[in-house]
């Protein structure tokens, strides 16, 4: 009943800047539901960029990304952001927004393997950012 929507990938010069946007329908932001957003370059695995609860966005980056890529949200628009500054040929790929309800508390981001996709219910169908150099 969850859906995701992705939005806001394009291509851009190395050092450029895109926000992506996912609307979640069906999913209450609060301290006890939960997003991230998950990259995919062409011949990689899947990897974990951000997770955050949807309340107080308690927010765990992958190192590859902090200090670069900034999660926001809109309460009234049910939508999560991420800005993503400063972008690298590397970031390029597809961005998939996920989530998850539980546990409570806002906290389970800081667990160690919370980036794992497996650990999401809920996805979104992608957007393709491409990074030229």
């Amino acid at each position: 009943q969850v859906q995701l929507l992705e939005s806001g990938g394009g291509s851009v010069q190395g050092g450029g800047s895109l926000r992506l946007s996912c609307v979640a329908s069906g999913l209450t932001f609060s301290s006890e539901s939960y997003m991230g957003w998950f990259r995919q370059a062409p011949g990689k695995d899947r990897e974990g960029v951000v997770c955050t609860d949807t309340g107080r966005l308690i927010t765990s980056y992958a190192d590859s990304v902090k200090g670069r890529f900034t999660i926001s949200k809109d309460n009234a628009k049910n939508t999560l952001y991420l800005q993503l500054d400063n972008l690298k040929p590397e970031d390029t790929g597809t961005y998939y927004c996920a989530a998850r309800r539980g546990p409570y508390g806002g906290t389970w981001c800081a667990s160690r393997s919370a980036l794992n996709e497996e650990n999401f219910a809920y996805w979104g169908q992608g957007t393709q950012v491409t990074v030229s150099s």
